[in-house]
């Protein structure tokens, strides 16, 4: 066999190994999580959050590996969303906003107090203008500001479920 014919085999065949990696992930964890009921904040940042009826985002929940949830602190909307296996569904909250019509800008990494990073960025569409910041974070207290760096730490099992995302969304 030539020694281009090779290098082709084993690149297709190395192709079809990462095809597969997305599918693969332990199931006995996925199936031990899937019980545990969500561990919702009561408040953010010092302010009491209270939850809101489904908005329109209750179509796509339906279909969600976990549960999502809507609250307020009075001044600031959160989405929360209770993950509980790697999934491709979980995804940045730019992109929903983007569907909907939005224009978006990323921003600097923000830090918390506790040293916790998490994305930012602006959306606007006509006259609406928001901040945005998010963060993955699972119960041992690791977090992600990238949907992408979470998925793959979750399906190579460097981090156990369940996660929870935090988007918060403030008026500018």
């Amino acid at each position: 066999m030539p020694v281009n014919a090779m290098l082709r085999a084993a690149f297709f065949l190395l192709c079809g190994v990462a095809a597969l990696v997305p599918a693969w992930h332990p199931e006995p964890h996925a199936a031990a999580v899937a019980g545990l009921p969500p561990q919702w904040p009561t408040e953010f940042e010092g302010r009491a959050l209270t939850p809101l009826p489904p908005g329109p985002g209750a179509r796509f929940a339906s279909a969600f590996p976990g549960e999502i949830r809507e609250c307020t602190d009075g001044r600031r909307d959160f989405v929360l969303r209770w993950v509980t296996t790697p999934t491709r569904r979980l995804h940045s909250s730019a992109d929903c906003l983007r569907a909907s019509g939005f224009a978006t800008v990323a921003g600097p990494v923000w830090r918390d107090l506790s040293g916790g990073q998490w994305a930012t960025f602006s959306a606007a569409r006509g006259s609406a203008r928001l901040q945005v910041r998010e963060r993955i974070t699972d119960l041992s207290g690791q977090h992600w500001s990238d949907t992408s760096a979470w998925y793959w730490s979750a399906l190579l099992g460097r981090t156990q479920g369940p996660w929870l995302a935090i988007t918060l969304v403030e008026n500018e």
